[in-house]
């Protein structure tokens, strides 16, 4: 029989909960809010209570950062999971509430295997110009520091699927991808292989997200620390939580589909900086190709969001992408013009494809 996949993701303020069987979804829960700890476990077991018959061959866990400890695809153990705890202060949104739907499915599946599947995989073999950061040679032996880069299972779908779509082999393709979503980043792929990205070492670096900062001046940062103007507890609370979207709109909203229906100045001003930056990313990323071959948008934003996906094409004629010539979707599509030099192709999120596709292949067979 053909084996059920329990896929787990635990995001910073949302958890999805997919069973999955042949590529394809034969159950899903969503709700906005990770449960609490002491939760979790009752609610994957009733989840899988609710699912019937369905036998759960392997669960995989959606994991944004395992620092040095998981690298690839790998079976979650004590010592793994203790392991990837020592990294948790780098996604502090993240790891947690993921580290505690781990151990609460292992109590609900004892006798599965349970696998973590980082973010950060896809990048792994960024070149070292693109995973270097310009600081002293003795804090990035000392402490590890250099650019993991993030959101590798949902590029790892879209690059997938816009092979497919363009009927070409990853070696004959060079890609910008762009996530957007509660979290946001872009990424540059050639020949199949992560070859730069907006992220960093934390997922708080690069584009404006729907309420992080992304990339501001360290010296702002320095300046606003020093004199007793912010806390650091207040300065990391404000980066991670009051910013983005949120904070370029005053606190009207993180969500572009507030933002877009709002006759605010601050809701325009805030979704012109977003378009500003993404449409900026996309073409340093660009940089790191010999051509463009396609730009693709992923990510709920992304997705679902046709006015900024327009925004953002509609900067970057420099680089011979054109607007849109389609707006609503409702499957992976090129929304380009049939003539456009550029494609721009629309791909709907599927991490949870890519959790069970990375999970199966540690199935024992």
């Amino acid at each position: 029989m053909t084996p059920v996949v329990l896929t787990v993701n635990a995001g910073s303020s949302s958890l999805q909960l997919h069973l999955v069987r042949d590529g394809r979804v034969l159950r899903t829960e969503h709700s906005e809010r990770s449960p609490d700890p002491s939760a979790a476990e009752r609610t994957v077991a009733d989840f899988l209570a609710e699912a019937g018959d369905a036998e759960v061959a392997i669960v995989g866990h959606r994991l944004v950062h395992g620092g040095d400890a998981v690298v690839k695809p790998t079976v979650a153990d004590d010592d793994v999971i203790e392991a990837v705890r020592g990294y948790a202060d780098l996604a502090p949104l993240h790891v947690p509430p993921a580290l505690a739907l781990v151990e609460a499915a292992r109590r609900a599946l004892p006798s599965v295997p349970h696998v973590l599947c980082p973010d950060t995989a896809f990048h792994a073999g960024l070149p070292r110009a693109a995973a270097t950061y310009p600081v002293p040679a003795e804090w990035r032996r000392r402490w590890g520091l250099r650019r993991y880069g993030f959101h590798g299972l949902s590029y790892a779908w879209a690059a997938g699927r816009a092979r497919e779509m363009l009927g070409r082999p990853a070696e004959d393709l060079q890609l910008v991808l762009t996530h957007l979503g509660g979290g946001c980043s872009v990424c540059a792929v050639r020949e199949g292989r992560s070859v730069d990205t907006s992220m960093g070492f934390t997922p708080l670096e690069g584009v404006p997200m729907s309420k992080r900062s992304g990339s501001v001046d360290p010296g702002m940062l320095l300046w606003l620390l020093a004199g007793g103007r912010l806390t650091l507890d207040e300065l990391r609370d404000g980066l991670e939580h009051a910013s983005g979207l949120l904070g370029l709109s005053d606190g009207l909203s993180g969500d572009t589909r507030d933002l877009v229906a709002s006759k605010e100045e601050a809701a325009a001003l805030a979704l012109e900086v977003f378009a500003h930056r993404v449409a900026r990313e996309v073409a340093a990323a660009a940089s790191n190709l010999d051509r463009l071959d396609a730009l693709v948008f992923t990510g709920e934003i992304g997705w679902d969001q046709p006015e900024v996906r327009d925004d953002v094409c509609r900067r970057l004629a420099v680089l011979g992408v054109e607007p849109p010539a389609r707006w609503d979707v409702d499957e992976d599509a090129v929304v380009s013009p049939p003539d456009a030099r550029v494609p721009v192709l629309v791909v709907r999120p599927r991490e949870e494809l890519q959790v069970a596709r990375d999970a199966l292949t540690l199935l024992p067979r």
